[in-house]
């Protein structure tokens, strides 16, 4: 039902709306506006993009973040002095997926105190917390998200906000401190104006809310389209660390999905010659493109206690175990693995009810062109930008700045910078 109503809504949709927070608990004190940060992304088009995305990732009080705005684009690389906040924004970027994809409050910040900012002081109540969202652009329109979340005394969302074009359409606010709700309320357009309910403090409220309303009135439905916009945009992303000191020896056989760290890559490697003999090929070439030595394939030895060993084809008779590649070769055919093969070959949960076809899976690198040579990160960065040019795929990573020096010249990368 819900995908029927999704795919269906390919407009712009009417007013939103929202309830400012009130009760015995005092709201988190207002944002001042946000400052973009220095982006050669392009503009979002106008008519709202054909599958949901985020285009703007906002940090108004999350660690050494202060009112910042990321432009996303498809492939955006993130650079800046150390100390800036590269890693901080993957980190509530991924902070943000997590939680659209159901996760509670205590598994997204097992330490929540440390993304407060530094000096941030405690309200009258002894509070402090932290701020992030972002802008959603998709057949609804651009969709913002503003999520307030209180770290100390107890962790809790405090405060939520769904708008569009500043017209707000859900908000969520904290009345009693001594119970684990907030109070959340809607528009709904029907014979009451506006729908209260409560909803627990653990969890975001517009990953909840399609599960919640029936969709019975045109209100209710431009409420649903703008939070599985918002839903469904978050919730694809696969978070990416190629850890080289996990890909050199033997794994056992399984289901041949790569993790985040890219442990398993030989058993992924394993699947996709059998499987995917295109792409297999393709990331052949990317290989031999990037690695020292000639690559005529990759292949894995099968072990008789049930494990498989990823080794490097050289040529007719010679091959290379792939435990012997460098950090910098590792990272590089992980990486190229990842953008090649897509959501079915990695550990990622997609929207199951929405069409493939209205999805857009975002990898998140920090640290992209980590341990490789100047090589490695030109044919990484083109790779990149060709897959993200096709609309699936988006990239949001962190780079040093000899690669945002590359990235600006290379066509269809948008660069960030953070350095305050």
């Amino acid at each position: 039902m819900r995908t029927e109503r999704f795919a269906g809504h390919r407009r712009a949709y009417g007013p939103l709306m929202t309830v400012i927070p009130t009760g015995r608990s005092a709201p988190l004190p207002a944002p001042r506006p946000y400052a973009t940060a220095p982006s050669t992304a392009p503009a979002p088009p106008p008519g709202g993009a054909a599958r949901p995305v985020v285009s703007e990732l906002r940090l108004g009080s999350f660690a050494s973040h202060r009112r910042t705005v990321v432009p996303l684009g498809p492939f955006t690389l993130l650079t800046g002095a150390s100390g800036s906040g590269k890693s901080t924004a993957l980190c509530g970027y991924e902070a943000l997926a997590r939680l659209a994809a159901g996760d509670p409050l205590e598994e997204v910040f097992s330490d929540p105190a440390a993304w407060v900012p530094e000096r941030s002081g405690a309200d009258a109540q002894g509070r402090r917390g932290f701020r992030l969202g972002c802008t959603v652009d998709g057949p609804a329109g651009p969709v913002t998200l503003e999520v307030a979340v209180q770290a100390e005394p107890v962790l809790r969302v405090v405060g939520e906000r769904l708008s569009r074009r500043g017209e707000r359409l859900l908000d969520t606010a904290l009345r009693d401190p001594r119970r684990s709700v907030v109070q959340a309320a809607w528009h709904t357009a029907g014979t009451v104006a506006v729908t209260r309910a409560p909803f627990p403090d653990d969890r975001l409220a517009t990953a909840l809310l399609p599960l919640r309303l029936a969709g019975t009135t045109e209100g209710e439905l431009r409420v649903l389209a703008a939070a599985e916009q918002v839903v469904v945009a978050l919730r694809s992303a696969f978070a990416c660390d190629p850890l080289p000191r996990g890909m050199r020896g033997a794994v056992p056989v399984g289901e041949g999905r790569l993790t985040s760290s890219c442990d398993n890559l030989a058993d992924v490697l394993h699947r996709t010659h059998s499987q995917c003999a295109q792409r297999h090929a393709r990331l052949v070439a990317t290989a031999d493109a990037g690695c020292a030595g000639p690559v005529t394939g990759l292949g894995v030895d099968c072990r008789a206690d049930g494990t498989v060993l990823a080794r490097v084809v050289r040529g007719p008779g010679h091959s290379t175990p792939l435990g012997r590649l460098g950090d910098g070769e590792l990272r590089y055919l992980a990486l190229a693995l990842v953008l090649l093969t897509g959501p079915h070959v990695l550990v990622v949960e997609p929207a199951a009810e929405v069409p493939a076809a209205m999805q857009a899976l975002t990898v998140l690198a920090d640290g992209f062109d980590r341990s490789m040579d100047a090589r490695q990160t030109r044919e990484l960065l083109a790779l990149a930008a060709s897959i993200c040019a096709g609309g699936h795929m988006r990239v949001l990573g962190t780079v040093m700045e000899a690669t945002a020096e590359a990235a600006r010249a290379t066509t269809g990368v948008s660069v960030v910078d953070l350095t305050p």
